[in-house]
């Protein structure tokens, strides 16, 4: 006579680190759908017959190597800058100006420049040179 008890076999998965995988799954996804383009809405837009764009042509303003000021390739003095920069955006909604400073100036330069901007109300937009070979 036996009298041993059977041993019933157990499919038994363990799930304890699930709850951690499906938290880092959504913090995941939520952060990565943030970073996609948060500002886009999707807007069926009225059509009109006759369509003509208005393209802004943003003000450049350049510093080269040697430290002297250019706007659209124009020289002009350091002193000069705000004004020139103050009549050349008179009549604009919203003026822009591209930044083009050359690497090897000083970030005093650029500093400078944004000062002159924001006290102008311009939006900056600087300007880089993309890596080679990357």
């Amino acid at each position: 006579m036996d009298l041993s008890r059977r041993r019933k076999l157990s499919s038994h998965v363990e799930t304890g680190s699930m709850n951690d995988i499906m938290f880092f799954l959504m913090l995941f996804f939520l952060i990565v759908s943030t970073m996609v383009n948060p500002n886009i809405i999707k807007l069926m837009l009225p059509s009109a017959k006759s369509s003509k764009q208005m393209m802004k042509q943003p003000i450049t303003v350049s510093v080269d190597a040697s430290g002297a000021y250019f706007i659209d390739r124009q020289p002009t003095s350091a002193q000069q800058l705000e004004g020139e920069l103050q009549r050349r955006i008179q009549g604009l909604e919203s003026p822009t100006a591209v930044l083009r400073v050359d690497a090897s100036l000083n970030v005093q330069k650029l500093v400078d420049i944004l000062e002159i901007g924001n006290r102008l109300k311009i939006k900056m937009v600087m300007a880089t040179q993309a890596q080679q070979g990357k």
